[in-house]
């Protein structure tokens, strides 16, 4: 939801800075490289119960997320190799995010409850699943109520509060499972559109076939008569 948004507004207020991070030498790939070590210091600050703490690296460590973009595109370097690491690192911050969340309950009163945080990621997951199989069959499975920018600002306001974090997980299993099923019936109407299509295609194909051999079978009896006149004329 927000990605569609305000991806354009934000990337031109990025551009900018990603034309200054070019005269620094460094590549995309170091800034992304940042923005995941950075959450491995959020997660174990959360994990250690320094909400607020975690809450500070968790946003520190979104920054080099839109940066690496913007420097990519300033060098003109934007590549299928970087944009592929740029998404596995991006699974990795939301693992190890959602595990520092899940130590951080397991040391609490009520441990049963670090089973949110990993359902949380299960079902994110999914939706990553489902978009990029969407995409290897040519078809698109973007948008939902709860996206990955929508997840972390979610976290930031759970980490703000710590009594109402649990709670803010639950919000977050929830929105995550309704995008997950919208994500699913997005494709599954594509899918059977494009199968509609295909059937089309194909019953022309085999008209376009048959009109062909029928033209070459009135040729081909067409010539053999024509033999067969001269033949008798013979």
């Amino acid at each position: 939801m927000f990605d569609g948004s305000f991806r354009a507004p934000i990337e031109r207020l990025v551009r900018p800075v990603g034309m200054l991070l070019r005269r620094t030498g460094m590549s995309p790939d170091h800034i992304t490289i940042i923005g995941v070590l950075v959450s491995f210091g959020a997660a174990w600050a959360i994990g250690a119960g320094a909400l607020r703490g975690g809450l500070l690296l968790v946003i520190l460590a979104a920054v080099p997320d839109m940066l690496d973009g913007a420097l990519a595109k300033a060098q003109n370097s934007a590549s299928q190799r970087g944009a592929f690491f740029d998404s596995v690192m991006d699974r990795v911050t939301d693992s190890v995010l959602m595990g520092g969340v899940a130590w951080y309950l397991i040391s609490g009163d009520h441990p049963h409850e670090a089973i949110l945080p990993v359902a949380v990621m299960g079902v994110s997951s999914l939706i990553s699943y489902e978009r990029a199989k969407a995409e290897s069959l040519g078809l698109t499975a973007k948008g939902g109520l709860m996206e990955r920018a929508e997840r972390i600002i979610v976290l930031c306001f759970g980490l703000l509060f710590d009594s109402i974090l649990v709670p803010v997980l639950w919000v977050m299993l929830v929105l995550t499972v309704v995008t997950a099923v919208q994500r699913f019936f997005k494709v599954w109407a594509q899918a059977e559109v494009s199968g509609i299509v295909q059937a089309r295609r194909d019953k022309r194909q085999v008209r376009r076939v048959t009109r062909q051999s029928s033209r070459a079978n009135r040729r081909s009896l067409s010539v053999t008569a024509r033999q067969r006149r001269r033949s008798r004329n013979g």
